[in-house]
């Protein structure tokens, strides 16, 4: 079980955050998705670098910096937990550390972004966290040279964790957002498997993703090409036309009240 969570300054400490990095996302030593030196000179500069440890070994980091205004917003932008240790709820402590803390540092909310194809992600940051998403953003990073995002665009939802907010505070506690009401599919799944996308003039709607784009992309990376161009199209549409995302239902919608 987690037994800790700590801030990490130390350059031991900030190397193994790399090599814990290197691990989840399967990069490789030669093509890092952060060094120690950025970390190490970011932690310098008031940033948040942070580690959970699971019987004495590193098994969760998470580092941000600030955004404008000054010390008032946090931006996340990478967190990780090594497979072997996800489902014990190691992400929801290293995100209520960095609450904690960013609470006392004055800021008053934290952004990040999310593949919205990952279903597990949605729930986790969209009813557990209670995060608002407020901008869908087609290939944000540009290609990705990692075995988790290769060849796959990386379009991600930003969103905004307001930190009192009731229903953050609420989550925090332990009683997650959760969204359970009548909305007609704009995007379902079809018996195939495929991305089907429908037509509907209702305000509510939801919009599907596969139970896991993860393992699609391996077994099948034309169909995860699919539903990442129909999940754009549909769900970056609505967006784009000023809907917003009023929650993520367990089953694996997401849904949306149009402007």
């Amino acid at each position: 079980m987690i037994e800790d969570i700590r801030l990490l300054e130390s350059v031991s400490d900030l190397e193994a955050v790399r090599r814990l990095y290197e691990r989840i996302w399967r990069t490789g030593a030669s093509n890092p998705p952060v060094t120690a030196d950025f970390l190490r000179a970011l932690a310098k500069a008031g940033g948040y670098v942070s580690g959970a440890y699971e019987d004495g070994e590193l098994v969760g980091a998470c580092f941000g910096f600030f955004a404008p205004p000054a010390r008032v917003a946090l931006h996340s932008h990478i967190a990780g937990v090594l497979a072997q240790a996800q489902g014990r709820n190691v992400g929801f402590a290293l995100k209520l550390h960095q609450r904690a803390w960013a609470l006392e540092q004055g800021a008053a909310e934290i952004s990040w972004t999310y593949d919205p194809l990952i279903r597990r992600n949605a729930y986790f940051n969209l009813v557990k966290l209670a995060a608002e998403p407020t901008e869908y953003l087609p290939d944000f990073y540009g290609p990705m040279d990692d075995d988790v995002n290769r060849s796959d665009p990386t379009d991600r939802l930003f969103v905004r964790w307001r930190l009192t907010s009731p229903d953050v505070t609420a989550a925090c506690a332990g009683t997650p957002r959760e969204t359970a009401v009548a909305a007609a599919a704009m995007l379902d799944i079809g018996p195939d498997g495929r991305p089907r996308p429908r037509q509907t003039a209702a305000k509510l709607v939801k919009v599907a993703v596969p139970d896991d784009v993860e393992a699609l992309r391996r077994q099948d990376p034309a169909l995860a090409a699919d539903w990442r161009a129909a999940l754009r199209e549909v769900l970056g549409g609505l967006m784009g036309d000023g809907g917003k995302i009023a929650g993520f239902d367990r089953a694996g919608w997401y849904i949306v009240e149009r402007a």
